[in-house]
């Protein structure tokens, strides 16, 4: 969730003519990744909980996509998008570690 937010704070940053371009993207994947561990976890099963967690960590590496991008056109403060960098390499790490202990506890 706090990678969600400060997400939000470095989309408000870009350009006004990227609204419906990287803006909109970089929110909808920071979005997507707490909503589908969120989604799957109030259910039972845990290969589906597995499943989804593994389309988190997609729409984590599709946030990490935007942000580089994001610096390679200099559209924020080099110092906020390194700072949702390490944390989405933070999250990544947790993400990691959940799914391998999901994985054994499945075998």
């Amino acid at each position: 969730m706090d990678l969600v937010v400060l997400c939000y704070k470095i989309a408000e940053t870009f350009p006004k003519d990227e609204i419906y371009g990287l803006t909109s993207q970089l929110r909808r994947s920071a979005v997507s990744l707490p909503a589908n561990i969120a989604e799957e976890h109030g259910r039972e099963g845990l290969g589906e909980y597995i499943h989804f967690l593994g389309i988190a960590q997609g729409s984590l590496r599709e946030t990490e996509t935007h942000l580089l991008i994001a610096i390679r056109l200099g559209f924020s403060d080099r110092i906020n998008l390194n700072q949702a960098l390490n944390l989405s390499e933070e999250v990544s790490k947790m993400l990691g570690s959940l799914l391998r202990s999901l994985k054994a506890k499945r075998n």
